[in-house]
């Protein structure tokens, strides 16, 4: 039986976003690639330096308390007040997990949109 994959690496983080409708790609701050969705940004991953395979995304409140206080966790710096999670121990977590939270996020950042952006993301 073969071991399960843990942590996200950006191939694996830019093979999972690309098909969702409306998300785009952009490397922004030098070392991180940032996944959007009209603009607003779901996924963060550090790509170099010390932070390297750091991964943020956004939550539901609810979440929010329960994630940024488990172990490989804690509040995204700079946005941790808007639910938004940072994973600094990537490898604690399986890939598939990681991904589902990712999805998450895009999920709620859309649902966050004006109805008329989220039906024109529908149409394309």
């Amino acid at each position: 039986m073969a071991a399960e994959q843990t942590g996200m690496r950006d191939a694996d983080l830019d093979d999972l976003c690309a098909r969702w409708p409306g998300a785009t790609r952009a490397m922004k701050w030098e070392v991180d690639l940032v996944w959007s969705v009209a603009g607003k940004m779901f996924a963060v991953l550090c790509t170099l330096g010390p932070d390297r395979g750091r991964l943020s995304f956004k939550v539901e409140p609810e979440q929010y308390a329960t994630m940024s206080t488990q172990p490989g966790m804690m509040p995204a710096p700079y946005t941790g007040s808007m639910f938004w999670i940072s994973v600094t121990e990537p490898e604690r977590f399986a890939t598939a997990d990681l991904a589902g939270w990712v999805r998450g996020s895009y999920e709620l950042v859309r649902a966050s949109l004006p109805r008329k952006t989220q039906d024109a993301l529908d149409a394309s």
